[in-house]
């Protein structure tokens, strides 16, 4: 019985495990993920290719857009900004794949 119930996150009552709105309080529970990810990977496939480890955490947008500003800051080393630019992003980028694993491990944000 205990793998068919969870509890509300808001009001702490033992609910079924498929409840998606606690009928006690009403709150919306979270969805419990199982998916893991390895922080240590997304930092990696960030370094290698920038964006690549925010698509490994399932933020494709999020991504795709630090792949666009990445591009944009290595075409302005041509004016030399990007030259201050480009490691900043590059260096944010592993940075930011590897807190937003570790928060997905942590239930703080779902996928």
């Amino acid at each position: 019985m205990a793998d068919e119930t969870k509890f509300c996150s808001n009001c702490g009552d033992e609910i079924d495990a498929k409840a998606e709105i606690c009928p006690n309080c009403g709150v919306r529970v979270k969805a419990a993920t199982n998916e893991i990810k390895n922080p240590g990977l997304a930092a990696v496939l960030s370094f290698f290719v920038m964006g690549l480890g925010q698509i490994y955490n399932g933020e494709i947008s999020k991504g795709i857009l630090f792949i666009v500003l990445y591009a944009i800051s290595i075409v302005l080393c041509f004016v030399l900004i990007g030259f201050i630019t480009t490691p900043i992003l590059w260096v944010y980028g592993i940075y930011d794949a590897h807190k937003t694993a570790k928060k997905i491990n942590a239930g703080e944000i779902g996928t």
